[in-house]
């Protein structure tokens, strides 16, 4: 038996209404994997139970899942430390004896949220930190700010390939059916299909046009204006602010300084590019008559070292030398005592618990949907891709459709997390599948499978992005000091446009299988929503 056939897609389904109707995750999760466990065990709750605990144990006995998951865990260890040098408040005074107007401190706060690029939860708390008080003197909306925040958090976090986010997407993706065909490695398609990622890279071009045009509509246009008119920074009739963040640095922030914060980023960034194909040279030693790294080095381009390079294995090593160096660096600069770096890094790790169990039960889902029956799943990939290949179902309405669900997922939830666990594992047969069906090979094979993948990416950190139960829209409310439904409905309408423009941008780039004919009808149309927005919409 290939395949339970549609029974296996009631652990999605039930995954995706859960998730609708409880906005938790974590338990619609769980169903969703305990429901397709109880199918492959004919209904026994007790074998069900056994094998959803050993597919659970199973998905953290692997190399590389154990070093993504300690990866993510020591990411919030460092942002922990981060959080407690009193950096950001050496940087925001910096800032201040620079920036003396409201456009170019926001320029500052958007590009600032460029380079805090590691997390997306301290990306707005640590970019709120410091530039809050610079954008007040400035007189700018708390809801302009806010916006800022939330959307340099999801969307930059999705981009770079140093972050939890990108992390967790190559864990899916290598572990999807149909990714194996490819020809490449998981790290290699993600840098690849980066330019396919059409609403995060639109997202943040909007935010600088916004800011340097000053054209803006809606909600937001009456936002500022009324912080223009009125001299208050938010709007009362929204409710009260969000609470202040919390200040654990301000004590040593007098011996900080803007390097203090800088550093650690450089460090890893660094480390990390350094690792990649380090990682993948130290490999060959002892194959092939390697012995010696010298030797593994003259074997291959820099070029191949870095795509056929074990990510999981290299982001970790580079965290760990991160840690290392930045608590040494603190501890000679005396931000920190030996004591002070444990419980920081305690305190920082603790605050990635809920994304390591969410990432535990993607990887865990993801195995109950796509192994084969032989292997204890449900072989939904391999059905779905039958059904859909033999159905003659046009690939062409793959990404548009693939982001539009993940779009309602992600908004639902609140989480890009657990769309991508849903999506990701169903879209990547089917758009493979597909392609192949059509006779597409190599460039054109690997075209399809990115565009559809990016599409889920796209609309899942649409729906993060714009959720109000979002944890990244909430701390951007917190980080700008704005009322919570204030931030929301203004910003609401700049992420529909962009999402409207990028579905419509799928469907062309579905039709085509190419990424300039996306980008093109793409800028033709956040050309004309920039133009006749601000004109029509007040």
């Amino acid at each position: 038996m290939a395949s339970f056939g549609i029974w296996g897609l009631i652990p999605p389904v039930l995954t995706i209404t859960l998730a609708f109707i409880t906005k938790d995750v974590i338990a619609s999760l769980f169903l969703g994997i305990l429901s397709g466990t109880l199918i492959v065990a004919g209904g026994n709750p007790i074998v069900a139970l056994i094998n959803l605990t050993d597919m659970l144990a199973d998905s953290l006995n692997d190399g590389w899942n154990i070093r993504i998951l300690l990866f993510c865990a020591l990411l919030g260890g460092l942002v922990g430390m981060l959080s407690r040098t009193g950096a950001t408040h050496a940087f925001g005074r910096w800032a201040a004896e620079k920036l003396h107007t409201a456009k170019a401190s926001l320029v500052v706060s958007w590009l600032f949220g460029l380079a805090i690029f590691i997390d997306d939860y301290f990306n707005s708390l640590a970019v709120g930190t410091v530039m809050r008080p610079i954008t007040d003197k400035n007189g700018v909306s708390r809801a302009q700010l806010a916006y800022v925040l939330d959307s340099t958090a999801a969307p930059v976090c999705i981009l770079v390939p140093i972050s939890s986010w990108v992390i967790t997407v190559m864990s899916i993706v290598k572990s999807s059916d149909g990714f194996s065909v490819l020809g490449v490695s998981e790290f290699s398609f993600f840098l690849r299909s980066v330019p396919y990622n059409i609403y995060p890279i639109l997202t943040l071009i909007m935010v600088i046009y916004t800011i340097v045009s000053e054209r803006n509509y809606g909600p937001m246009a009456r936002s500022i204006a009324y912080a223009k008119e009125t001299g208050k920074l938010y709007d009362e009739s929204y409710g009260a602010a969000s609470g202040e963040i919390e200040d654990v640095g301000t004590d040593k922030a007098d011996q900080a300084k803007s390097l203090d914060m800088i550093f650690p980023l450089i460090v890893l960034v660094l480390s990390s590019v350094i690792f990649f194909p380090v990682t993948t040279y130290l490999g060959t030693i002892g194959s092939d008559g390697i012995e010696t790294y010298g030797q593994a080095v003259r074997s291959m381009s820099l070029g191949d070292a870095f795509n056929n390079t074990d990510a999981s294995m290299a982001l970790f090593y580079a965290i760990i030398f991160t840690l290392a160096i930045t608590s040494v660096y603190y501890l000679a600069r005396k931000l920190f005592t030996l004591r002070e770096t444990g419980d920081a890094l305690t305190e920082g790790i603790k605050s990635m618990v809920p994304a390591l169990i969410i990432l535990t039960m993607a990887w865990t889902i993801g195995t109950v949907i796509t192994s084969s029956p032989e292997d204890g799943g449900l072989g939904l990939a391999a059905y779905l891709s039958d059904v859909v290949v033999g159905g003659g179902f046009p690939i062409a309405l793959v990404p548009m459709i693939a982001f539009v669900l993940s779009s309602l997922i992600a908004f639902s939830t609140g989480t890009s997390w657990g769309t991508f666990a849903i999506m990701i594992p169903i879209v990547m047969p089917i758009a493979v599948g597909l392609a192949q069906a059509k006779g597409l090979e190599n460039s054109a094979l690997l075209n399809a499978a990115m565009i559809s993948v990016s599409a889920v990416l796209g609309g899942s950190v649409f729906g993060d992005h714009a959720s109000p139960i979002s944890d990244t829209t909430i701390l951007s409310s917190t980080g700008a000091g704005c009322p919570h439904l204030e931030h929301v409905a203004t910003q609401m309408p700049y992420a529909v446009t962009i999402a409207i423009v990028s579905a419509v941008a799928f469907i062309f780039g579905g039709i085509f299988l190419n990424i300039f004919a996306a980008w093109i009808v793409a800028f033709l149309l956040f050309a004309g929503a920039m133009y006749l927005l601000p004109k029509y919409f007040k």
